[in-house]
């Protein structure tokens, strides 16, 4: 889409932009440039076609598992565990196909989409647009970011925790919420709030052509495993694996922003934004593979339509750009950052304690 410009304020007209860096604006312009000419923009198709390749073949096994071993409890476990890091995978990678990455034309990335989250996933395209792209417009700004949301089961950051107790909402003791993530936050997130919320959403707003992917999906799997669990086992087995996807991408997805800052919204470049409210996980073939290169979560919400397997290339001339500015750019092992999603937790817990008690 090609900019339009409304107008321009006259040099002694109050601008909300003060405190923004232009200087910043303008480095950050270039280094997009200079990733164009990289060519850090277009895609490998193989790569992504290989991706999905491996989830099939995940599919397969975990069908096969079943049909050669039979439904008892250890092959029922093992397959779970296959289909829930399928599932996993087809999330990373309907990730790509919605940040239009993969494709030149808009109109072959929005119908893989479909597929990708429709049929491998059973879940709604534009229920997830909407969400997503709300999130990278304004992550980790309350009221903006649907994604800190959290229907008054957790407090966030510094700002809301603070504000609970100066109000005296106690809704669930917060100060315990460090412990009860464990129990209500990676396994219900999907199989209960997400599943619910999808299929409203699809039924309210009538997406009928996301429904239909969506159902094709459930058909696909009941047909497959009916047969060997019956009607009941099969809707349990189903929620099993949404249970252990669940914690995958909570677990992942989480590390990466609930550490970060969580506030209102101040006055700040964009760029400066994305750096506060976002951070790194180390470089690894496993990482890469477990995060769906979400590791690179900075350069992945700098340019979002960059195809992940580029991120690693553009870091450098990012970290160099950070550096430049004075912008703190983090990164962290993997077992740090899961453990900084409980840290951070504790401590807002603790802000909401003492707000409660003492103010």
């Amino acid at each position: 889409m090609k900019p339009l410009l409304i107008g321009e304020l006259a040099p002694e007209e109050p601008s909300q932009d003060h405190s923004k860096n232009s200087q910043i604006t303008e480095d950050f312009r270039a280094l997009r440039k200079t990733a164009e000419d990289m060519n850090l923009f277009k895609s490998n198709h193989l790569f992504f076609l290989l991706y999905l390749a491996h989830i099939i073949v995940m599919e397969s096994i975990a069908w096969f598992t079943i049909f050669y071993f039979g439904n008892g409890w250890i092959a029922t476990v093992i397959t779970a565990f296959i289909l829930a890091t399928s599932q996993a995978q087809a999330g990373w990678l309907q990730h790509d196909y919605g940040h239009l990455s993969v494709y030149k034309k808009s109109t072959w990335n929005h119908i893989a989409h479909k597929f990708m989250i429709g049929h491998l996933k059973g879940a709604s395209a534009n229920w997830w647009n909407h969400r997503h792209f709300q999130h990278h417009a304004k992550p980790n700004i309350f009221h903006k970011d649907p994604d800190v949301n959290m229907l008054h089961v957790f407090v966030l950051g510094k700002w809301q925790p603070i504000e609970y107790g100066k109000k005296k909402l106690k809704y669930l003791p917060y100060n315990h919420q460090h412990e009860y993530f464990f129990l209500i936050g990676p396994p219900l997130l999907i199989p209960l709030y997400f599943q619910y919320q999808i299929i409203m959403s699809m039924i309210v707003h009538r997406d009928w052509v996301d429904l239909a992917w969506a159902i094709s999906y459930y058909a696909r799997f009941f047909i497959t495993y009916i047969p060997f669990y019956g009607v009941l086992g099969a809707i349990i087995f189903l929620n099993f694996i949404r249970f252990l996807e669940s914690h995958w991408f909570v677990w992942v997805t989480q590390m990466n922003h609930i550490v970060m800052e969580i506030d209102q919204e101040p006055y700040r470049d964009w760029f400066s934004s994305q750096l506060v409210a976002t951070c790194n996980v180390e470089q690894s073939f496993f990482n890469d593979w477990f995060s769906g290169h979400l590791n690179f979560q900075i350069e992945h919400h700098l340019f979002p339509t960059m195809p992940r397997h580029n991120l690693h290339k553009v870091a450098p001339l990012v970290r160099s750009l950070c550096a430049k500015h004075g912008i703190e750019y983090q990164q962290k092992p993997l077992l740090q950052a899961l453990q900084d999603i409980i840290r951070s937790l504790r401590q807002s817990g603790q802000l909401w304690l003492d707000a409660y008690l003492h103010k």
